[in-house]
């Protein structure tokens, strides 16, 4: 290897390199005095795009994605989707990519309910398909999404639409003993085997209890909203299921 000595002169490619870090040190210190504006493309766009494979409308860009479904038997599409990512990029980017897309497919969004804050943003939509709601959260130097829509034909044919401005709950036994529910200062039986049974309920917490011969007594809190509804299971063995959003 060749050394350069003081005052000797440095080979062709050693002086680029040099002239190229002299270039940047001098921008760096303009930049840091605010003087300098660069006229050269961005290295990375901050532009959120559409994955065209996602099931609901996703950036290309994620840490983290998953579906879920509700699915109701012998009956193909799904009564409730819902979409769950963490995005790299700002709350706001995150919104105007959302509100930019879900225009694009017709949905609806309901301004007298939205609310945007710095770092949380949720709001409601009328899809093709039913109601929709989209929540995003600034989360681990990210933003959390979590996107729902529900199909209001599939629940109609499933006979678990509620009623506007109530909810439904519904409430199924597949073990082998009787099971009470007890909430809303009802109590409600169901016999081993037989059909689910559904009651409609004003928005609010509740405090619920699920009892079955033999078992201890199990109490619970439930939140519900207007347009929701949820099922309440007792398993095989007699243990109460935790509470499944179905739409």
């Amino acid at each position: 290897m060749a050394a350069v000595g003081r005052g000797a002169q440095a080979p062709a490619r050693w002086q680029l390199v040099a002239c190229g870090l002299a270039l940047l040190a001098s921008c760096l210190l303009a930049a840091s005095a605010g003087a300098f504006v660069s006229n050269l493309p961005p290295l990375f766009s901050a532009a959120l795009t559409r994955d065209p494979d996602a099931r609901l409308p996703a950036p290309t860009r994620y840490s983290y994605r998953g579906i879920h479904t509700t699915v109701i038997p012998g009956i193909e599409a799904p009564l409730r989707t819902r979409l769950e990512a963490r995005v790299p990029a700002t709350l706001g980017d995150v919104l105007a990519f959302y509100r930019a897309e879900l225009g694009k497919l017709g949905w609806q969004e309901q301004q007298d309910v939205a609310w945007v804050g710095a770092d949380h943003a949720r709001l409601a939509f009328v899809s093709p398909i039913g109601p929709a709601a989209l929540e995003l959260a600034r989360k681990d130097g990210g933003t959390a999404v979590q996107l729902v829509q529900k199909n209001s034909e599939v629940a109609t044919r499933a006979n678990v639409l509620p009623e506007p401005g109530r909810a439904k709950l519904v409430f199924s036994n597949i073990g082998e003993k009787e099971a009470v529910l007890t909430i809303d200062e009802r109590s409600i039986s169901r016999q081993a085997g037989a059909n689910a049974v559904a009651l409609d309920l004003p928005p609010g917490r509740y405090a619920y209890g699920v009892s079955v011969p033999g078992r201890p007594a199990s109490t619970n809190m439930l939140d519900v909203a207007a347009g929701d509804t949820w099922e309440l299971t007792v398993g095989r063995a007699g243990e109460p299921w935790p509470p499944l959003q179905l739409y």
